[in-house]
């Protein structure tokens, strides 16, 4: 999204009203004295990694330099080779990542896992951690003996770890003289990763010391039941009105039209840019940092969001059911709608297919003006590797290399489907299917796709309808994204006391939008959290983001 005028954004800042209580602050997870300093701001910066697209098919329908994705309607008939030698050395390699998936059958009897160490080279000691249980892990290994630290690290965007950066900065290979400017084109994949993924991870302390996951540019998305909405009056064009409107008319029974899950504020990202609000921090012409949560329009989408809760529109278990079962819900019809994020489209495709049509939801507008979508944070984390020697380094930067393999990859097809004829087979269109032992032994239950992976594109399997769906959508769309300024940037009150101060936040919506607290709490809310880290971590955003443009 372009930089707004100060002017604009300062007609919308408001403050005031009733207090709100806070957490407590959450322990910081680090080890040695002092915080360090990882500001970019004075420091000499690497260049980022030169960018070089990798060779492979051409797509069936063309990506936007604005950030729509390349669509592929059918499977590649020809792939290519990524990787012209086995990475590894026969040695071991102990990983550790985020997993979404159920735990793998152990190395000695998958034949998936099998097949990855025999093209990798090397023995792999994965640790997998849930997405329930990855801070309390993560909190283990970043306090615990630097000697033990696993050899390739994945680190989840997807939460705010005390001192992350800190920790990086002190534990992880510096990686800016083996990926910095041209030296990346030892790895020719890495290179493949385009600038975004980079710029959104961003620099510690001036220097490079990870691997960005590249992600579209759409970010948390509403998807809803086609049909359904359809039913109920969706039309192009719509207003919040018709979207309340809607949503009241297809609620009937114990069929709700939207659904939410704990921890995702009842949608609010769909919500907030729908109503044009800044995604947490939008910066000014003069590289001033404003707060989302002190913009009038963010307040609105909350009210917003309460009537349609009042209303009963919403599923009556919105603040206490998990992301799994809503999803359950989703596809059994008992809830019209749902936020996750753009990349679901893929199970959300495939796991409803002869239940229902999922799609992403266009934004509605607000005040005659067409609402937007959130944009990303085009990095869904970063791998860090652990301080070792040149050649070890190398090594692991090989493995990453052939993980990072580009769509219509012989590699690719190995890490994200196994081997043909035991993991998957061919559909009539030369997609891969997987076979039933393919759907225990895979890449979700063995999450090499957050250790490393290439740019993502547009395919689902025997569904080139979804595909153009989905283009047709991103071209819609991807103009009214809205971007969260700090991405790639340094705070060191962010480090510190980002979790605690956007839990009190986001508690405080839930509160709202549930009943549980009137609106007018909202502005004494933003007062505090300004008041406890929020406008210094304006500030540092501020100094940070001067030193990068």
């Amino acid at each position: 999204m372009p930089r707004m005028s100060r002017r604009t954004l300062l007609r919308s800042l408001a403050v005031g009203g009733a207090a709100a209580s806070t957490p407590a602050l959450l322990t910081a997870c680090s080890s040695g004295s002092g915080d360090g300093d990882v500001s970019n701001a004075g420091k000499k910066l690497a260049p980022w990694p030169a960018y070089k697209p990798a060779p492979g098919p051409k797509p069936d329908l063309a990506p936007t330099a604005a950030g729509v994705q390349a669509g592929y309607t059918s499977y590649p008939s020809d792939l290519v080779t990524s990787v012209s030698r086995t990475p590894g050395d026969g040695s071991t390699v102990r990983v550790m990542t985020v997993s979404f998936g159920t735990p793998p059958k152990p190395a000695s009897a998958n034949r998936f896992w099998t097949a990855i160490e025999k093209a990798l080279g090397v023995k792999v000691e994965y640790t997998i951690v849930s997405q329930a249980d990855y801070q309390k892990k993560m909190a283990t290994v970043m306090a615990g003996d630097a000697d033990a630290l696993p050899d390739i690290i994945n680190m989840f965007s997807g939460f705010t770890l005390p001192r992350e950066a800190q920790f990086v900065q002190r534990r992880a290979q510096d990686l800016t003289p083996y990926l910095s400017g041209d030296a990346i084109t030892d790895y020719p994949n890495l290179a493949n990763i385009p600038t975004h993924a980079w710029r959104d991870m961003g620099r510690i302390g001036g220097l490079l010391y990870g691997v960005p996951l590249e992600r579209p540019l759409p970010g948390s998305t509403l998807w809803i039941n086609q049909d359904m909405f359809a039913d109920s009056g969706m039309k192009a064009g719509w207003s919040a009105e018709d979207f309340t409107a809607v949503a009241r008319r297809g609620t009937r029974g114990k069929t709700y039209m939207l659904g939410a899950a704990n921890g995702s504020l009842f949608g609010n990202g769909f919500h907030s840019a729908a109503h044009n609000a800044p995604q947490r921090w939008a910066v000014t012409e003069d590289g001033t940092f404003l707060t989302a949560a002190a913009d009038e329009r963010y307040k609105a989408s909350i009210a917003f969001q309460a009537q349609l809760r009042k209303n009963g529109s919403y599923h009556p278990d919105a603040t206490s059911i998990s992301q799994i079962d809503l999803t359950t819900l989703y596809y059994n019809g008992t809830v019209g709608s749902m936020q996750d994020g753009f990349g679901a489209y893929l199970p959300k495709y495939r796991e409803s297919r002869g239940k229902m049509t999922p799609a992403p939801a266009l934004p509605y507008g607000v005040g005659g003006e067409p609402g937007g979508i959130v944009a990303a944070r085009r990095s869904f984390g970063y791998t860090v590797l652990k301080k070792a020697d040149k050649e070890r380094v190398q090594l692991l930067l090989r493995i990453l290399d052939y993980l990072a393999a580009p769509f219509g990859s012989e590699e690719w097809e190995l890490v994200h489907y196994g081997v043909e004829g035991v993991h998957f087979t061919r559909g009539k269109d030369g997609s891969p299917e997987p076979t039933r032992l393919g759907e225990v032994e895979n890449n979700t239950n063995l999450p090499l796709k957050y250790l490393a992976e290439g740019p993502q594109v547009l395919f689902v399997p025997g569904m080139s309808d979804a595909v153009r769906a989905l283009h047709t959508w991103q071209r819609k769309v991807v103009p009214h994204a809205i971007r969260d300024a700090s991405y790639g940037l340094q705070s060191a009150t962010n480090n510190s006391q980002g979790a605690t101060l956007k839990t009190f936040l986001d508690d405080t919506v839930t509160g709202i939008v549930a009943g549980r607290l009137p609106l007018s709490e909202w502005d004494a809310a933003v007062k505090k959290w300004r008041s406890r880290g929020g406008d210094r971590m304006a500030d540092e955003y501020a100094k940070d983001y001067a030193a990068n443009t």
